[in-house]
C-alpha cells in the first residue's frame, strides 16, 4: 500500500506541479476573468440578488424539465462543500503552511470566470436524454461544441471514475475517521450506515436529490460557519497575526511558521491550488452537471448563481476553517487533515468541538456524496445509457464502504490524479467554446437586460434550439 502511494504521489507531483494543471487552471482563470471583463466583480451584485432575491427552501419539485436555479445551485454547493472544506484546507496547510490558504484564494477569485464560463456552456448543450429528462455537462458541449465524441467519452470515464469512485471514497474516509476520532465509533459501523442513508437518496433520483440538497446545504453551512465565528470571537486577539501569517506565508512559509512546517513556496502553492480545485472544483467539470438542468430566464444567470457557489464555498466555509485552525494555534506540524480540524475546534469548543466538526462534517461530506453521485450518474447514462443506473449505484455503495477502510493518504492522493485527468479535456472544451460564452454574457448585457428579446432566450426554450445555435456559432468562428 505504501509503496502504491508514493507512485500516485510521484504522478501528481508532475500533474500538480509548477508545469502542468497549476498554470492551466489559473491560466484559464485569468483568461476568462480578462475576456469577461472581469465578470465576477462586474456582476457579482446582481448574482447575490439572483440567487437571493426569491429565495425558498422548498421550491418546485424538479422532473424531467429539470430543476430551479436554487436547486441546482444547491446541488453544485453540496458537492463543493465537502471534506475539501474541512479536512483538506487542514492538509493543505499542514503541507504548505498557512501561505497555502492564500494561494486558494487566488485560485478561486480566477475560477470564478471559468465556472461562469462552465455554467452557460452546460446550458447552452443541455439535451433530453432518452427518457426525455433534461441533462448536460462538459460531456455534451465537448460532443456538440468540439465535434469530439472520444474526448467526451473520456471525460465520461474520469468524472465516473474520479467522483463517484474515489472521490466517494475520500468522503467516506473522512467522515468514518472523524467518528471514530469523535465518538470511538467502528468504521465499519459508519460505513454501514453511510451507505444506507445514501442509497435511499439514489433510489429517489432526480426529485429527492434536489429536494434534499435545497434544504440541507444552507442549514449545514450556516451551522458551520456560526461555530467558527464563535470561536475567532473568544480569538480575537489572534486574528489580525493570523491574517498576517497567511499573506507572510504565501511568499515565505518558514518565516510564517517559524519553521515548524517545513514548506516551500511551491508546496504552498502546489497544496494550496489542488486542494482548492478540490473543494470549489473551478474548471473540473463537475459543476456544470447541476447548472446545466437549472430553469433560468437567461445562461448568463446560471453562469452568476455558479460564482455565487465558489465563494460561498472557498471565501465562507473554507476560509472560516482555515482561520479557526490558525487562531487556535493548533498548526504544529504533527497532525493534518480532519484530526487537525477536530484539535483546533476542540481548542476552540472544548471537548464538545470534537463531536461538533464529525457532524458538521458528516453533512459536508453526505450531500458531496449525493452531489458527485447525481454528476458521475449523467455521465454513465451519457455512455451507457438507463440500463446501467442501478448498478452503479450499487458499485457506489461498495466504494463508500471500502472508502470507510483506507488510508487517507492514498485516498487523497488517487482523488488528486484523476481530479486533474479528468480538468484536462474540459478546460480544452472551455477556452476552445469561449467565443460563445462572451457572446451570451454580452446578449445579456446589452439586450437581456435592457429588455430586448435576448438571442439566449429562457431555458426552458433551450434544449436542441440553442445547441443548434451554438454549433452554427462554432462553425462561423472557426
Amino acid at each position: 500500500m505504501d509503496s502504491l502511494t508514493q507512485v500516485v504521489s510521484d504522478i501528481n507531483s508532475i500533474l500538480w506541479g509548477p508545469w502542468c494543471l497549476i498554470p492551466v487552471l489559473v491560466g484559464a482563470g485569468i483568461f476568462f476573468t480578462f475576456k469577461l471583463r472581469f465578470v465576477q466583480i462586474r456582476q457579482f451584485g446582481r448574482a447575490l440578488k439572483h440567487v437571493f432575491g426569491g429565495l425558498s427552501f422548498n421550491g418546485e419539485k424538479a422532473g424531467n424539465h429539470g430543476m430551479t436555479s436554487f436547486q441546482s445551485l444547491a446541488t453544485a454547493i453540496a458537492a463543493q462543500v465537502g471534506t475539501g472544506n474541512l479536512a483538506g484546507v487542514a492538509t493543505a496547510m499542514a503541507m504548505g503552511g498557512p501561505g497555502a490558504i492564500f494561494w486558494m484564494w487566488v485560485a478561486a477569485f480566477f475560477g470564478m470566470a471559468t465556472i461562469f464560463a462552465e455554467a452557460i456552456l452546460a446550458q447552452l448543450y443541455r439535451a433530453k436524454d432518452s427518457s426525455g429528462h433534461i441533462t448536460g455537462g462538459p460531456a455534451y458541449y465537448i460532443t456538440h461544441g468540439l465535434g469530439s465524441k472520444p474526448m467526451a467519452t473520456l471525460f465520461s470515464v474520469l468524472i465516473i471514475i474520479a467522483l463517484g469512485f474515489v472521490g466517494n471514497m475520500v468522503q467516506a474516509n473522512s467522515i468514518s475517521t472523524a467518528f471514530n476520532s469523535a465518538f470511538s465509533i467502528p468504521t465499519h459501523i459508519t460505513g454501514i450506515v453511510l451507505i444506507m442513508l445514501a442509497g435511499f437518496i439514489f433510489i429517489g433520483g432526480t426529485k429527492r436529490i434536489a429536494g434534499f440538497a435545497e434544504k440541507m446545504v444552507p442549514f449545514m453551512a450556516s451551522v458551520y460557519v456560526l461555530g467558527a465565528i464563535y470561536i475567532m470571537c473568544t480569538f480575537g486577539s489572534h486574528i489580525i497575526p493570523t491574517i498576517e501569517s497567511i499573506f507572510i506565508g504565501a511568499f515565505d512559509p518558514t518565516a510564517a511558521t517559524g519553521g515548524v512546517i517545513g514548506a516551500s513556496v511551491k508546496e504552498a502553492i502546489r497544496y494550496g491550488v489542488a486542494r482548492g480545485l478540490f473543494s470549489n472544483e473551478a474548471g473540473m467539470g463537475s459543476t456544470p452537471h447541476a447548472h446545466a438542468i437549472a430553469r433560468v430566464k437567461h445562461p448568463v444567470e446560471q453562469g452568476l448563481a455558479a460564482v455565487v457557489g465558489l465563494c460561498i464555498d472557498t471565501f465562507v466555509v473554507l476560509t472560516a476553517t482555515a482561520l479557526v485552525i490558525l487562531v487556535t494555534e493548533s498548526l504544529d506540524g504533527t497532525k493534518t487533515g480532519i484530526e487537525l480540524t477536530q484539535t483546533a475546534f476542540v481548542k476552540g469548543m472544548g471537548p464538545a468541538g470534537s463531536g461538533f466538526v464529525a457532524l458538521c462534517l458528516f453533512f459536508a461530506a453526505f450531500t458531496t456524496i449525493i452531489g458527485w453521485y447525481f454528476f458521475a450518474v449523467q455521465n454513465v447514462k451519457f455512455i451507457f445509457g438507463y440500463k446501467f443506473v442501478n448498478s452503479f449505484s450499487v458499485i457506489v455503495l461498495c466504494f463508500l464502504m471500502a472508502g470507510s477502510y483506507l488510508k487517507v493518504n492514498l485516498v487523497w492522493e488517487l482523488a488528486d490524479m484523476f481530479n486533474g485527468l479528468m480538468v484536462i479535456p474540459n478546460i480544452i472544451a472551455v477556452v476552445g467554446l469561449y467565443k460563445l460564452v462572451t457572446r451570451a454574457l454580452d446578449d445579456y448585457e446589452n439586450k437581456f437586460l435592457k429588455g430586448e428579446r435576448p438571442l439566449f432566450g429562457p431555458s426552458e426554450q433551450l434544449t436542441g434550439r440553442m445547441a443548434k445555435l451554438a454549433s452554427n456559432h462554432r462553425r462561423k468562428h472557426r
